[in-house]
């Protein structure tokens, strides 16, 4: 993390910020913050948002005590952060993205995270990018540049999973060079062979739950397991450098990793509903990325506490919040009816 180079005199700090996030139930403005604190101005947040200069790599530097940083699983997708209302001339980052959630075009911004999940089941975001189209790459772009540095700053996972969006040809082959061990979804259309030049579609095979050894065409051999989700057939890839370990893989084993794959799904449910990531009023793009970056900063210390077993869970502390505001509101209000 980063470290100042003489003592901030700034009222708003990140630690302020993130902690207005996590106990806002739902209003989340400059304006908001300073309605509550009456001694911080809406300036002093506006310029705590435009100044910082927070960067995926400070958020790494956050975590990497906290995590054991080799032999998990490092997972990767994107998310829609809608922003229905927002101007796309006006407010930075906010385009037209497909959403998984609403299973059609929408207004927002784009997030794209890899997650990982460290052997003892600490779960924490490492990196992030927010999809600019101005930059002029791919979600297949930030992808790779994003595991490129998580592996320069240290970490060393067993397996890095992703849905079928990222199976592209190039990612496959660049993993398996690296030696990289991966899971990732394919769709049902993908060809596969098992003899020498005979490719036919992978919804067309008999796969055994133990999996089934094929070579998947321009990558090479990987063990396919199939799966059914809402009554329809999933298909995923498996590679490991050793191929023994690849051919011994068991059904046991592919469900593990596949619900630890599932785990990014359940982190961005939780950073949208718990840690407000959605919930922002500014235009600037720097103010933007200070927020997204507080966010996930948020999501961390809920992570970090449910793996201490300060907490049962993400949403515990938010929903037992007002607990106390809520009993003492039924309380007056039944007194006050008793005195009619």
């Amino acid at each position: 993390m980063r470290t100042l180079s003489k003592p901030s005199k700034a009222k708003c700090n990140l630690n302020l910020y993130t902690l207005f996030l996590l106990a806002a139930p739902e209003y989340v403005s400059c304006q908001r913050l300073a309605q509550i604190l009456t001694d911080l101005s809406h300036d002093s947040i506006n310029r705590f948002l435009v100044r910082e200069r927070y960067t995926p790599a400070d958020l790494f530097a956050s975590v990497k005590q906290r995590i054991q940083l080799e032999g998990g699983t490092l997972s990767g997708d994107d998310t829609v952060l809608d922003k229905p209302y927002s101007d796309p001339k006006k407010t930075a980052f906010v385009d037209y993205f497909w959403s998984g959630k609403h299973k059609k075009v929408v207004k927002g911004l784009n997030l794209i995270t890899l997650y990982y999940s460290d052997p003892n089941g600490i779960a924490v975001p490492v990196n992030y990018r927010l999809n600019d189209k101005g930059d002029g790459k791919t979600k297949h772009d930030y992808f790779r540049e994003m595991l490129a540095e998580v592996m320069g700053w240290g970490l060393k996972p067993a397996v890095i999973t992703a849905d079928s969006w990222y199976a592209c040809v190039e990612t496959l082959t660049l993993l398996k060079h690296q030696e990289w061990g991966f899971l990732f979804a394919i769709e049902s259309n993908r060809l596969v062979a098992l003899e020498t030049g005979l490719y036919v579609p992978v919804e067309s095979l008999a796969i055994p739950p133990s999996g089934l050894l094929v070579q998947l065409k321009q990558v090479g051999v990987v063990k396919l397991f199939r799966t059914v989700f809402k009554d329809a057939d999933r298909h995923y890839i498996l590679f490991l450098p050793d191929a023994t370990r690849l051919e011994t893989f068991t059904e046991a084993q592919f469900k593990r990793l596949h619900d630890q794959h599932w785990g990014i799904e359940q982190f961005h449910r939780a950073v949208k509903q718990v840690c407000n990531i959605e919930r922002f009023h500014v235009r600037d793009r720097d103010a933007i990325q200070t927020h997204i970056f507080s966010a996930l900063s948020a999501f961390v210390q809920l992570e970090c506490q449910r793996a201490a077993g300060a907490i049962l869970n993400w949403y515990a502390v938010k929903r037992n919040l007002f607990n106390p505001l809520i009993a003492s509101f039924i309380q007056d209000h039944l007194a006050q009816l008793a005195d009619v």
